[in-house]
């Protein structure tokens, strides 16, 4: 076996000047390949103008703009519960129960009966069914 040449330690280079296929370019040596600047999908590529600007301040909607309450009183109090164990109860005592909409509270519950009945209520108590309604018994307040 012939002898293995001794390797000489490289040395990087001070100036830039000095590498070799440098020509004083950003890119550096030609050939190459330089890493490149990942880009986000979700980033628009477009840069903003004023126009842009102005367009997206038109189509967001002013503070003044009242949103419409979908759950009016007769929205809120779907149907009064008519079973055996509802009718029961009313003999009993002097609640009604009532299927009502399930992203009401009970200010809502008692605020929509009192208008649509004309009764007074004292208390309201809520359960949620296991089909997924919720029902409410409405306690009345003593004539």
């Amino acid at each position: 076996m012939a002898p293995k040449a001794k390797k000489e330690a490289v040395v990087p280079p001070q100036d830039r000047s000095q590498v070799q296929g440098f020509e004083g370019q950003e890119g550096g040596i030609e050939g190459c390949a330089q890493p490149q600047k990942e880009e986000d999908p979700d980033i628009p590529h477009l840069p903003a103008t004023q126009d842009s600007k102005a367009s997206k301040a038109a189509q967001v909607p002013s503070e003044k703009c009242l949103r419409r309450n979908k759950l009016d009183h007769s929205a809120i109090i779907k149907f009064p519960l008519t079973t055996e164990s509802a009718m029961k109860k009313i003999e009993d005592s002097t609640p009604l129960v009532f299927i009502v909409d399930v992203k009401t509270n009970k200010h809502q519950m008692k605020q929509a009966v009192k208008k649509l009945y004309d009764i007074d209520v004292t208390k309201v108590n809520t359960l949620l069914r296991p089909d997924g309604e919720k029902k409410a018994h409405v306690r009345l307040a003593p004539d």
